[in-house]
């Protein structure tokens, strides 16, 4: 198996770039094709992984530069924390969907409407997003927020393996 990573891990700056936008890219996909409209953590979710880009793209020149390769370990370590951060934010999502705990108040549709929305709605201002509590694809029991749990638990773990090969060869 590490055999089978070892081209993956040795070239982890890209291939976590290459993933993010992977992710980015079903995400859009099922927003512009499959008509499901993002609520305010799943949009949350994706930050994630436009972070993880810009951070891989900074690393992936960072460690060509002269003094760079010492960035190497340490440019691992912080995309393994980015994609934490990610599992957290798409766990805690999953968790509202399912309702095993309450959500942001504003996206989970108990907030109040009042007068002045309603204004700025027939004035044609923003409609408001959809709610977090109700997934709106499931598949093989979990939601979008539980398979990006998985994913990112995934990409977690592949950045720290990839961080500690970067050790080794140092």
């Amino acid at each position: 198996m590490q055999t089978l990573l070892r081209p993956f891990l040795d070239r982890w700056r890209l291939v976590a770039l290459l993933a993010s936008a992977a992710m980015l890219g079903v995400a859009h996909a099922f927003q512009t094709f499959g008509g499901m409209n993002p609520c305010e953590l799943c949009l949350k979710q994706r930050t994630v992984y436009w972070v993880a880009i810009g951070v891989a793209a900074i690393a992936m020149v960072l460690v060509r530069l002269p003094g760079g390769p010492r960035w190497r370990e340490a440019s691992c370590w912080l995309l393994a924390l980015i994609f934490l951060a990610g599992a957290g934010i798409a766990g805690y999502h999953a968790g509202v969907e399912w309702k095993w705990w309450p959500g942001p108040e504003s996206c989970t549709g108990v907030g109040k409407v009042d007068m002045s929305a309603l204004k700025d709605l027939l004035a044609g201002g923003p409609v408001k997003m959809p709610a977090c509590d109700h997934p709106a694809w499931i598949f093989l029991g979990l939601s979008m927020g539980g398979w990006n749990t998985i994913a990112s638990l995934v990409l977690t773990g592949l950045s720290a393996a990839a961080a500690l090969g970067e050790r080794r060869k140092a």
